[in-house]
């Protein structure tokens, strides 16, 4: 009997021995998770750039958002003694080249171009090159002939007031 009682009481105690303790984590109170949280970089998002550029008394307005090569925008060009325009970019990027298309609104009529941008430092470098009418769009007749020494330079510009003059 004794042995019994020794079995008993030896099987108990190994038993409390390997009984594991659970702890409750303390509960978190919204104070202590933002003093505690890192800043999130988003490297992955859309960047915007907005650029100005004048010439004589025209001046162009643009605002670019690059996802991941794929790019949107808005372009104005403010002529002193001609139309103006205004109107949206689509395209993509190619390397340091902006391949747009300008969809525009101008003398009553909506139209649509290809521009091209070289991207040089912070600023714009606009291609200039002979253009096709290709189905109502007028297109660059060679791409590898257009030519950013000449065009119009854009440099970079605080996007609030390139964003009024978009409006």
């Amino acid at each position: 009997m004794k042995k019994y009682i020794l079995l008993s009481s030896l099987s108990l105690f190994l038993i409390n021995c390997n009984k594991k303790v659970e702890t409750t984590a303390p509960a978190a109170n919204a104070d202590s998770l933002t003093d505690t949280t890192a800043t999130v970089i988003d490297t992955l998002g859309a960047k915007s750039y907005c650029y100005f550029g004048v010439t004589g008394k025209d001046s162009v307005f643009v605002s670019i958002d690059d996802n991941l090569g794929t790019v949107t925008g808005k372009m104005a060009y403010k002529n002193s003694e001609k139309d103006s325009s205004k109107g949206e970019l689509t395209g993509f990027k190619s390397g340091d080249t902006l391949k747009l298309t300008y969809e525009f609104a101008s003398e009553g009529t909506t139209s649509k171009r290809d521009i091209f941008f070289l991207q040089k430092g912070a600023s714009l470098l606009e291609g200039i090159g002979n253009q096709k009418d290709e189905n109502g769009q007028m297109k660059y007749a060679d791409e590898a002939k257009v030519a950013y020494k000449d065009g119009q330079k854009l440099e970079t510009a605080d996007c609030t007031i390139v964003s009024k003059a978009l409006k």
